[in-house]
This record gives structure tokens, C-alpha cells and sequence, in this order.
């Protein structure tokens, strides 16, 4: 197991449960001191998971764990994930990882506008305001990593006829919102460039049937459409170590792995068996 995140300081969102957990767990198992952040503290109504849960699977590594419960639907709330970060973890966020995001699938003709703020907030307000909220301290240390999970749901469905599949046109508030982070990304990726700061995202090229992918589309996805949790983690905490060359980009979880070879591993570090799986 390497110590590549020896010394630094991460944040994560959305760490309760599936791929957020995950990325802070290897981030901790790779030496980084990691604030956890989440609206489930203890325990969700209707998802296995919570930050407590999260919290003791990253202590056994032995770095510093700070557990911060928060609403990023509130800009209030939001607001003081940072402070509380670097006040618990003793300086600067190295590392930022947009991960939470509110996902709720409704026809297009009725979709309501509470529905279509509370996405948006989640999903393109937060993980900039948090963005906005690291930045300073990466400015001064002269360098700086945030990724923001995307979706596949970006692209356009081809039609007419249109295609024919589980989620439909449900999908495409959600998607308008991973499209207006990825653009949002690139433009402060571009602004940031030279202060050696890396902002990118990331999507997932299959399902990972993290426990809230499972009760969304869970029955609807078949072998062949799923990714290896491990193999978005790689992907991910690849972008939590890049080079200044690898900025404003918009990758692909299977695809970085194969263009960078990387080695998938398990949350823990160690080596991962069997290979990365996915659609082709």
C-alpha cells in the first residue's frame, strides 16, 4: 500500500454510502487525513450506510477522520463544511471530491420546479461553493486537486426513434446538471491552470451499483452494464494525484485507467482481483 496521500487533507461529500465512501476510505488508506461529509450521520431511513459507519472504516487506517454532517441543499449549511475542515483537520484542503448529488428521475412534462432547484443545488451549486471555498488555501500552497463525479446521463439521447431503456427521458434533469458541472468544470479548471490547480471530473463508462444506483435502477441493469466500485475509486483518486498537464478534462472511469495503466486496487490498497470489468 502506497502513502501517496501522506500529509494531505481531503474533503469528500456524499460519504455516507457508495462510491463517496469508497473514495474516502482509499484516500485514508493511502495516508490522507479526510473530513467526511453527509446529511446521514447515524443512520438513513431507507439506505444502508451513514458518516459513523464511514468514520470507523477510516480509522482503522490511522489517520485523522472528521465527520462533518451537512445539507447541501442549504447554502447555509454548506458554507461551513470548509471552515469545519480545516479547523478539525489543522490546515488547508489539498484535496476536494464533489461527490453527493441528488438523483430523481421524473417524466419531463410534469417535472416539478422544487425538484429541478433542489438537483441543481446539489448538483452544480455545491461543488462550486465548495470549490470557491478551498480555492484560497490551494492558491497559497501553490497547488490543488477537485474532482467532481459526473454521470453518462450528459449525453444526448439519438433519435428519432429514440431508444428504448429503463430511465428514458426521466433522466434528463439530472443529466442537465452533470452537463452544466462538467462545463463549470472545465472553465475553472481553465481560470486555475496557473496556480497548478487540478479540477476535473469523472463518470462512471458503466452502472457502479453503489446502494443508491441499486434502488434506482438496480433491477433494470444487467451484468455486463456494471463497473467494479473499485475501478471508479481508481479512476478517481488518480485525479486526486495528477500532474498539472491533466486539467479541465472530463474522463471516463475505464477509459483514464486504460489510457494512464493503472492498476485497479481494493479500498484498502492492495492489489484488486479480478481485472476491471464494464460495458465495452
Amino acid at each position: 500500500m502506497s502513502a501517496r496521500f501522506a500529509g494531505k487533507r481531503a474533503i469528500v461529500t456524499g460519504a455516507s454510502r457508495g462510491i463517496g465512501a469508497a473514495i474516502a476510505e482509499r484516500l485514508a488508506a493511502e495516508g490522507a487525513a479526510v473530513a467526511i461529509v453527509a446529511r446521514t450521520l447515524e443512520q438513513h431511513d431507507h439506505l444502508a450506510g451513514s458518516l459513523q459507519e464511514t468514520a470507523k472504516r477510516l480509522e482503522q487506517y490511522g489517520g485523522n477522520v472528521v465527520v462533518i454532517a451537512a445539507d447541501l441543499t442549504d447554502d447555509e449549511s454548506r458554507a461551513t463544511i470548509v471552515p469545519i475542515a480545516v479547523d478539525r483537520l489543522g490546515g488547508p484542503i489539498d484535496i476536494l471530491v464533489n461527490n453527493a448529488a441528488a438523483a430523481m428521475y421524473a417524466p419531463m412534462e410534469s417535472f416539478s420546479l422544487k425538484r429541478r432547484r433542489l438537483i441543481f443545488e446539489v448538483n452544480v451549486h455545491a461543488p462550486m461553493d465548495l470549490a470557491q471555498a478551498v480555492l484560497p488555501g490551494m492558491i497559497e500552497g501553490g497547488e490543488g486537486w477537485i474532482v467532481n463525479l459526473s454521470s453518462g446521463s450528459t449525453r444526448h439521447a439519438i433519435g428519432p426513434p429514440f431508444p428504448v431503456t429503463a430511465v428514458g427521458s426521466t433522466i434528463g434533469v439530472y443529466g442537465a446538471s452533470k452537463a452544466a458541472l462538467n462545463r463549470m468544470t472545465n472553465a475553472l479548471a481553465h481560470e486555475m491552470h496557473p496556480h497548478e490547480i487540478r479540477i476535473n471530473t469523472v463518470e462512471p463508462r458503466a452502472a457502479v451499483m453503489s446502494e443508491g444506483a441499486a434502488a434506482l435502477v438496480g433491477a433494470s441493469v444487467t451484468a455486463d452494464q456494471i463497473e467494479s466500485m473499485e475501478a471508479m475509486v481508481e479512476a478517481t483518486v488518480a485525479l486526486c494525484a495528477c500532474g498539472p498537464e491533466i486539467s479541465g478534462g472530463c474522463f471516463v472511469s475505464l477509459d483514464l485507467i486504460d489510457e494512464l495503466g493503472l492498476v485497479v486496487h481494493n479500498l484498502d490498497g492492495s492489489l484488486f482481483h479480478p481485472p476491471h470489468q464494464g460495458a465495452s
